[in-house]
């Protein structure tokens, strides 16, 4: 198997991916053009990315191109569309970055509530001014209003205890056994969260439902002088909306990602947000502390190694979640070559397409039973060719699929 690691990527990552047998093509800082003739070029079965754009003309460029392994937690980066349509499965690190971006939400928090930022400015300006800086509410017993319930908003939320804050939790996977669970109260809405919230942070993952969640309706229902946080994307966040609440409310706003970023870890930025005084601003590394990466690196090498062994992608983004399927034929059989290249026939003649499907092995390897899901019901007559297309085949059945 051979990997095209297009990223930074650590050491021990690398290290062990070549002990495990695997041809290692370490390029760091591709992109773009050169990404995708890198891949043509290469050909590799695995391509690792960690900030690097991977679009359609990447997916066209490699052939032999099986597995694209986004090292971090988002993947709004990858054109998951194009991915599909090859038949190239896309993969990520859910929560290894967790713990990371949890304490870079925690430090902008603080950051916003205490003015550390302008108080060292000041500082080194050569400007004592405590009495302007001394004005700071604090955080005890103030709440912390945290959209989503994912990994990364579980670790705010368990260290917002220590700060001594009750919490106020929305996302569309949060019932009230888990809010239980969690020892907060489940809003009913964003905006309810919105109104109730001190601090505000966001903690959900970019997709077309996400896309300015936090909008002008929001930001109106926002108390005045309230704090906001944004360590997800910055598609997630209206900064227009933001910007008039900073001067028209006196919100502050704790900022790691914007939604004009550069896409390039080193470039002249200009956005007007990240210059406004009332933002406390970071370089989009949430998940940039040792640690995390070397978590990362850890799991993008497991998933590549499992995949090598089982052909199966852990953590895969773009699996069909319900496929057309309406019918599922069960095929049990004596475990020979060629009997379910029978079946396949009869089904391609009579024009049904096989959505998925499962061979299961019994103990022995002497008989198997097929599991194909069909996009069409075959009939009756379709079904006595299948029993009949090979004498090792043991039984034909048909069930319907639910809706």
């Amino acid at each position: 198997m051979k990997v095209l690691v297009a990223d930074r990527f650590e050491d021990a990552g690398l290290s062990q991916l070549r002990a495990s047998g695997v041809e290692v093509d370490y390029q760091p800082g591709l992109d773009g053009e050169g990404l995708a003739d890198a891949v043509a070029a290469a050909d590799p079965d695995v391509l690792v990315v960690r900030g690097t754009k991977v679009a359609a003309p990447v997916f066209a460029a490699g052939r032999g191109l099986k597995l694209v392994v986004r090292a971090g937690a988002g993947y709004d980066t990858i054109d998951v569309k194009a991915a599909s349509a090859e038949g190239i499965y896309v993969s990520n690190c859910p929560g290894k970055n967790a713990i990371a971006v949890a304490e870079l939400t925690w430090g902008l928090i603080l950051a916003c509530d205490r003015r550390i930022p302008d108080q060292s400015a000041a500082l080194r300006a050569g400007r004592w001014n405590k009495k302007e800086y001394s004005a700071a509410r604090g955080l005890f017993g103030a709440t912390l209003g945290v959209l989503g319930s994912g990994p990364i908003a579980v670790a705010v939320i368990e260290r917002a205890r220590g700060f001594g804050m009750p919490v106020v939790v929305w996302s569309r996977s949060l019932d009230d056994a888990r809010a239980h669970e969690l020892g907060v109260e489940r809003a009913g809405s964003p905006l309810e969260l919105a109104a109730r919230a001190d601090v505000v942070t966001v903690h959900l993952a970019a997709t077309p439902d996400t896309r300015g969640i936090v909008g002008r309706d929001f930001i109106e229902a926002m108390k005045p002088d309230a704090i906001l946080v944004n360590t997800s994307r910055g598609s997630l966040v209206d900064e227009e909306a933001l910007r008039r609440g900073i001067e028209e409310k006196g919100l502050r706003a704790g900022l790691d990602v914007f939604a004009d970023e550069p896409a390039a870890p080193s470039a002249k930025y200009e956005g007007a947000l990240s210059r406004h005084t009332g933002v406390v601003g970071t370089h989009h590394v949430g998940a940039s502390t040792d640690q995390a990466q070397i978590a990362i690196a850890m799991e993008a090498v497991r998933i590549i190694d499992h995949f090598r062994a089982t052909g199966a992608a852990l953590h895969c983004v773009n699996r069909v979640v319900k496929s057309p399927a309406t019918c599922l034929l069960t095929v049990r059989h004596r475990n020979r070559p060629g009997v379910l290249a029978n079946v396949f026939r009869v089904l391609s003649e009579a024009g049904i397409n096989v959505e998925e499907m499962e061979n299961v092995i019994y103990d022995g390897a002497l008989a198997a039973s097929a599991r194909i899901q069909l996009d069409t019901q075959p009939s009756a007559e379709h079904l006595e060719q299948i029993r009949a297309s090979c004498e090792e085949i043991l039984s034909v059945d048909l069930t319907s699929i639910a809706a």
